[in-house]
């Protein structure tokens, strides 16, 4: 039986015109006058996207579109594609055609590339340290305005979950709901007598009472935020399976190991969208 790939692009119609907007920004409204005067119109090029640091591969489908924006006549021919992981000086794709529009679209198609990868090997590096334990790394809605779709993807491709892509596709009962809903309980009831019967709901707790009145109240998912690891490991024994629980607060390569230990089922980190280093890519003629 094939593996499932849950490495899959986004739509091409989710894609486009992030990079299009990115392509209007770069040109302004004169487009690349420096690639315009320096360079004779016809003149055919190659050029090679190379890393220049290991790491795990997104954003290929962007620099691609960006390419293929700016020149259609441009040819892209991927060698590591999103998803692989690519060793220092690895070739990652080659693009030939018009040097012009290799030229116009390098920049914007590098931003893309660059971040997501770093978001992918950020993802791949707390995989791999929890290996072994069951437990799943997954991430936030803390993405940049407008890149959720891709930044998301990108995690995939590390290896990693998504958590829930917006406001509309899972119910989440945060503090400031419980706080503004007057306690748990009325929260659930509201929630459970409005939603219809595909939507899942997920409860914020940080405390182990709120966790045992959760428990009772028999809600699907439980974020168990910033608590200790002793914390943890009494909510998984209370539990006992019941709901499925989701470790957030503090989660770096120095304590997911342990945080996974304690037996919870998804870990989730913020900082794999917001935070991650840019993975050092480059376009070589």
């Amino acid at each position: 039986m094939t593996a499932l790939d849950f490495t899959r692009p986004p739509p091409a119609l989710l894609v486009e015109p992030v990079v299009r907007a990115a392509l209007e920004e770069d040109l302004g409204r004169a487009g690349d006058i420096t690639s315009q005067l320096i360079i004779p119109a016809g003149t055919m090029a190659t050029a090679k996207f190379v890393a220049r640091k290991p790491g795990h591969i997104a954003g290929l489908i962007c620099a691609e579109a960006a390419l293929r924006l700016v020149d259609p006549a441009l040819t892209f021919a991927v060698t590591a594609p999103d998803g692989s992981q690519a060793a220092k000086g690895a070739l990652l794709a080659t693009v030939s055609g018009p040097a012009r529009g290799i030229l116009t679209a390098e920049r914007v198609a590098l931003n893309f590339l660059g971040p997501l990868s770093g978001t992918a090997t950020a993802t791949a590096a707390l995989v791999a340290a929890v290996a072994g334990t069951g437990a799943r790394i997954a991430c936030t809605r803390k993405t940049i305005p407008g890149l959720r779709a891709l930044q998301k993807y990108a995690v995939r491709c590390g290896g990693g979950f998504n958590h829930r892509f917006g406001l509309d596709d899972a119910a989440m009962i945060k503090d400031n709901h419980i706080q503004a809903a007057g306690g748990i309980a009325p929260a659930l009831a509201r929630l459970r007598g409005g939603l219809g019967h595909m939507v899942r709901i997920e409860l914020e707790v940080d405390r182990l009472e709120q966790l045992e009145e959760a428990l009772a109240l028999g809600v699907d998912t439980i974020l168990l935020d910033n608590m200790s690891l002793e914390e943890l490991r009494r909510a998984v024994a209370m539990a006992k399976g019941k709901a499925v629980l989701e470790a957030s607060g503090n989660v770096t390569l120095a304590t997911v190991r342990a945080i996974a230990e304690t037996g919870v089922d998804y870990i989730s980190s913020g900082a794999l969208t917001h935070s991650a280093p840019n993975l050092d890519i480059g376009l070589d003629f």
